[in-house]
């Protein structure tokens, strides 16, 4: 009988002890809750809708992919293929063709963005940062043919 009421006491200790931490962690939740509603300047929710011009995505946000130009829009990309190797489901077709030196330059860069997990392994293997991931948030569609897109604008450039 001594073993059934040591089981018995052990149970209700824990009973106790969560009667007490319950209340606790719901009191630690509505502080920072009550922090919030009463300094709304902490607050970080974007209202989208109504400010959608002056919206800013943060900095490590990951839209579609997008070549970097410079100012006479030439592009750095050098058609190295590895961001199509680094890519792990063929969202990346790199294109090469040669100019009239003979040397590999980009001919096109076909993206196929509904299929493209935003994963960023292609911008991290470009040796030459020649592409990015935009900071575009509204990229939805009706028309899949949309999604496929040629992302350098001039062909054969080098």
């Amino acid at each position: 009988m001594k073993k059934k009421n040591m089981t018995v006491s052990r149970y209700f200790k824990r009973y106790l002890k969560r009667c007490v931490t319950g209340p606790v962690s719901l009191v630690m939740g509505l502080s920072v809750t009550l922090k919030y509603f009463f300094n709304p300047k902490r607050i970080v929710t974007e209202q989208y809708p109504e400010n959608k011009k002056t919206l800013k995505m943060h900095p490590r946000y990951r839209g579609r992919l997008e070549m970097i130009e410079d100012a006479e829009g030439n592009n750095k990309c050098t058609a190295c293929g590895m961001c199509e190797k680094a890519c792990p489901n063929a969202s990346i077709n790199v294109l090469a063709t040669k100019n009239i030196a003979g040397k590999k330059v980009l001919g096109r860069y076909e993206y196929h963005f509904g299929s493209c997990t935003q994963c960023g392994l292609c911008v991290e293997a470009c040796p030459f940062g020649a592409i990015r991931m935009s900071q575009a948030f509204e990229v939805a569609t009706t028309d899949p043919t949309s999604l496929d897109m040629i992302l350098n604008k001039k062909e054969g450039q080098g």
